[in-house]
């Protein structure tokens, strides 16, 4: 079994995307699988500098351990254009020159954006500033790298029938996915760098990480070390199936 966690480099990670770590993690190392970091930098124009290295200095500082180099989506875009070349050759893809907010299927035949047909809600895959979107790159590095559990935030539920198509177009194989429940902030709203949520605190790593175990329903020991609590989890952690 193969799990991962792929944050983008846009900003440091705050405590939804502690929480996703941790579901992700446990559910690897309860498999006796392997837990991979990606780094999806793809979208070239957000990233922020220096952002890859404090995210994975905060994993650390939180006790994760990943298996093998973290990938950089941003060396990947032979892979991706030839996942593109594919889909064309399929004809599953189309040029369109509509918004990207566009949902019915349109009548392009020219365009600099590529969409993906898919029932009544085509997808782009390829912006018309040439980069790669993340529902493209996603499925492309999954199948590279192995995945086949993965466990994510359920905002990204609706992205999860688009990704199964993508797979099944080009034959990659559909890992398991499963979806954590939000983090929200006092407003209802989605943890997020968009919603300002605050960075971690590594300094106060062993409470957040309780935090984020007992959010999970999970126990964890206070007045724990990182390394305790870890410790702790995984002797009480059932062994689960590799699939």
């Amino acid at each position: 079994m193969t799990g991962r966690f792929a944050p983008s480099p846009t900003g440091p990670l705050h405590f939804g995307s502690l929480v996703t770590a941790v579901a992700s993690y446990l559910d690897a190392r309860a498999r006796n699988g392997r837990w991979l970091v990606r780094m999806e930098d793809i979208d070239t124009p957000r990233n922020v500098p220096g952002a890859d290295e404090d995210i994975l200095h905060a994993l650390q500082a939180f006790g994760f351990e990943w298996d093998g180099p973290v990938l950089y989506q941003s060396t990947r875009t032979e892979a991706y254009r030839d996942a593109l070349d594919r889909l064309k050759q399929l004809g599953a893809a189309y040029p369109c020159s509509c918004t990207r907010t566009t949902k019915m299927p349109c009548r392009c035949t020219t365009g600099n954006r590529w969409r993906v047909r898919f029932d009544q809600d085509d997808f782009t895959v390829l912006r018309a500033d040439g980069i790669f979107t993340y529902q493209l790159a996603v499925v492309v590095d999954d199948a590279y790298q192995g995945v086949t559990g993965i466990i994510r935030g359920a905002d990204l539920l609706d992205s999860t029938p688009r990704q199964i198509h993508l797979q099944k177009l080009l034959g990659y194989p559909t890992p398991r996915y499963r979806h954590v429940s939000l983090v929200v902030n006092e407003k209802g709203e989605k943890l997020s760098k968009q919603t300002l949520a605050p960075a971690l605190d590594i300094s106060g790593a062993p409470e957040l990480l309780r935090k984020a175990l007992d959010f999970l329903g999970l126990p964890s020991p206070s007045g724990a070390t990182v390394r305790e609590i870890w410790s702790s989890v995984f002797s009480t952690f059932p062994t689960l199936p590799a699939s």
